[in-house]
């Protein structure tokens, strides 16, 4: 790492926060003072087309303070492509990734900084406790575990999206063609020194929580469906298995009918097998189709998101 002055970006996506702006920004002002010394610092937010007062509060910001950069999406394009469109607009030469809920405390960028400077292209926040219920504590223990058992690489647990990047990882994440990214999964997969800093999450203190179980299940969905072969796997190992038991089956009925001709005809038996293959090869071909789905995504090349306000950005700094 050079003696040079750096740049770090930080990253903020935001939805219907209001409630934060002003405090994240105090927080990050603050943050910025004490690291005058080391380095300088940029806040660029993405709204994900926020209905309440949001972007006229970015507005406002970004009128006094041209480290205050910002960018309006047309329509709400969801949390990681938000992620990601952010990190294609930051100039920095590493990137920190923050919640506008405040959960995440913006102050460990100087950890992370440290870490960064060390030699580490990945430091990320490792989550010692939360406060949320028992059950999503204990969904989110199980969907961590399942995703780095089956993943194609180790993905650590605990780790959400809170962390710091170098600039080398951002240009290499803008190259990935996915149209559903899983961010946590793609970084982790990319390789390079990484290392993670525990820490205790803070509660929400305004506004509420994007996320609910469905929205962690279908997060979940996507981070098994990019990163691991396995589901495909499993439905040709499951068919063969079946196969199998057909032909043990048939083997079966045929010495059992040769043994005992006057034994009645299985119409139940059956019926209840037919339903079973026909239920058996739609599951499979929903998984089959959930990889071609992604394949087709791909292909048709649609936008990461589509920027439709800025704040102190040139144009020829906007990207889709």
């Amino acid at each position: 790492m050079t003696n040079k002055r750096h740049l770090i970006s930080i990253s903020i996506p935001v939805l219907n926060e209001e409630g934060n702006i002003e405090t994240l920004y105090d927080r990050l002002c603050a943050l910025a003072d004490k690291m005058a010394d080391r380095c300088d610092l940029e806040f660029v937010f993405s709204d994900n087309h926020s209905d309440d007062r949001t972007w006229s509060l970015l507005s406002g910001l970004a009128e006094r303070d041209s480290r205050v950069r910002a960018i309006r999406f047309s329509k709400n394009f969801g949390f990681q492509r938000s992620i990601l469109a952010n990190y294609m607009h930051t100039r920095g030469d590493a990137v920190m990734q923050v919640d506008a809920d405040l959960q995440d405390p913006p102050e460990m960028l100087e950890k992370f900084y440290e870490k960064w400077r060390s030699g580490y292209q990945v430091v990320y926040g490792v989550r010692k406790a939360r406060p949320e219920g028992a059950l999503l504590r204990a969904f989110r223990k199980v969907g961590y575990w399942v995703i780095d058992k089956i993943s194609e690489h180790p993905i650590p647990k605990d780790v959400g999206d809170f962390r710091l990047i170098d600039r080398k990882i951002v240009n290499l994440l803008v190259k990935v063609r996915t149209a559903s990214p899983y961010l946590r999964g793609t970084i982790a997969g990319l390789g390079f020194n990484q290392t993670g800093i525990p820490y205790d999450r803070d509660a929400r203190t305004a506004g509420k929580s994007k996320f609910n179980v469905g929205r962690l299940l279908r997060l979940g969905l996507t981070a098994v469906f990019n990163h691991s072969t396995v589901p495909l796997r499993a439905a040709s190992f499951v068919g063969v298995l079946i196969l199998l038991a057909s032909l043990v089956g048939a083997f079966y009925y045929v010495i059992l009918k040769l043994s005992h001709p006057s034994l009645p005809q299985g119409l139940a038996s059956i019926h209840i097998l037919v339903l079973f293959g026909i239920g058996l090869n739609a599951f499979l071909l929903g998984i089959i189709g959930e990889y071609i789905l992604r394949i087709y995504l791909v292909l048709r090349a649609d936008p990461v998101a589509v920027v439709e306000q800025s704040l102190n950005m040139q144009s020829t700094e906007l990207k889709l």
